[in-house]
């Protein structure tokens, strides 16, 4: 199973465009949808292709980790959320979470609790992370259609 549009659209909005590297919360120089620079001069800017192109690699990558860590079978919803937060936070933060036991022993009990301790960066609580996890998480139990996300954003 693949991300959906839905769960494509989340990331955009989640991540925006910027054709220009700036510095993430997160102390990381970045361009496209959220893609981490190897070297703050890697690129100096791009056009929408190339981010669509570096959006769909580490989509990819996140997919991955996803079907790599999570053992239990996952509805279209839940494994986009997944991804979202995997494409976020990467997929060595996903295998050692706390989250991704809950779900491979089927205890999806406080998962949104799990998805709301990945709110720092760099020592800070963010909010936009915090509305980012907040969303995920109502995603991944099925409540999308409860929440509308550009307005939370």
């Amino acid at each position: 199973m693949l991300i959906s549009n839905f769960g494509l659209k989340l990331i955009k909005i989640f991540e925006s465009l910027s054709l220009k590297p700036y510095k993430c919360s997160g102390g990381y120089y970045t361009i496209g949808y959220g893609h981490k620079m190897l070297r703050p001069d890697q690129y100096t800017s791009i056009d929408d292709k190339m981010a669509e192109t570096l959006l769909i690699k580490d989509i990819s990558k996140a997919e991955a980790s996803v079907i790599r860590n999570i053992k239990v079978d996952l509805s279209q919803e839940q494994l986009d959320a997944l991804v979202s937060f995997t494409f976020n936070v990467g997929g060595a933060a996903l295998q050692r979470s706390q989250l991704k036991q809950k779900i491979n022993s089927d205890n999806k009990d406080n998962v949104k609790e799990e998805f709301l301790k990945w709110t720092f960066a760099r020592g800070k609580r963010i909010t936009g992370l915090i509305r980012r996890r907040e969303i995920e998480a109502e995603v991944f139990l099925g409540r999308q259609s409860k929440i509308n996300i550009t307005a939370l954003l």
